[in-house]
């Protein structure tokens, strides 16, 4: 499998998304911003988070594909309490958490997985499907207590934060390798080109063919410049890994 990726934070700020990838998977991590002054009972960061969570994802990822991706992810979340010590109330509703995608090459096969509001975008070549978790754009408030409130819950949505239950909840499935001409993993901040700004994937598939991943990024750039006000991050970090499965090489 080829990958290429680019990511950027917002104008300002750093970067909560992380992206790591090898030729057999790719994964896309978007930390879940915590404004300054809000307690979250913990003495990491989300950046701390993704990386933490991202390098050991990484590593379950690199041996041999027999776990089905929810119960890896599941793994990945059950490690990453283990790394939070005394000082962290790993009960805290706003514990540092994180959205994933993940495409992985197994055999003939290609498994992804959805969790929370990351995309993974997929060109059949007879058309483009885009698996979301749309869970969080159909809650019951959007104030900050309301929604650390049914985190992880069936009235709310589920994140990888420190409950590896929310592993179940993912969005999974797997693909034929050879019906795949290629799959975008992105996080919200580059969906949004088609989610708010009126793109749609052909499109957005279009400008990553002329101008590449980082080409993707500067539209959305433009678009949040030029976009009115709303609801919502005006500027969000932007993350996107393109993945082309390789040809099989033929037997002699």
């Amino acid at each position: 499998m080829d990958v290429s990726f680019a990511t950027e934070p917002a104008p300002g700020r750093a970067n909560e998304d992380h992206v790591v990838a090898s030729d057999r998977f790719a994964v896309v991590l978007d930390g879940v911003s915590c404004p300054p002054g809000v307690a979250t009972g913990c003495v990491h960061d989300v950046r701390w988070l993704v990386r933490t969570l991202g390098a050991t994802l990484a590593q379950r990822l690199a041996g041999p594909p027999r776990e089905p991706l929810a119960e890896l992810l599941a793994g990945g979340i059950r490690w990453l309490r283990d790394r939070h010590g005394p000082g962290c109330d790993l009960t805290h509703p706003e514990s540092p958490s994180s959205t994933v995608a993940i495409l992985r090459e197994r055999d003939d096969q290609l498994d992804y997985l959805v969790l929370c509001d990351s995309s993974v975008v997929i060109d059949g070549g007879d058309g483009i499907r885009a698996v979301t978790d749309d869970r969080t754009a159909r809650l019951p408030a959007y104030d900050r207590a309301s929604v650390a409130r049914v985190r992880n819950t069936p009235a709310g949505y589920w994140v990888a934060s420190t409950d590896p239950a929310a592993a179940a909840q993912a969005l999974t499935g797997s693909l034929p390798r050879d019906r795949v001409r290629r799959v975008v993993l992105c996080t919200d901040g580059v969906a949004r080109l088609v989610e708010r700004f009126g793109l749609d994937w052909p499109e957005v598939f279009a400008i990553i063919d002329r101008a590449g991943p980082r080409g993707a990024i500067a539209a959305v750039r433009a678009a949040e410049r030029q976009a009115p006000a709303r609801r919502g991050k005006r500027f969000d970090d932007a993350t996107l890994a393109v993945c082309h499965p390789a040809p099989r090489p033929a037997l002699p």
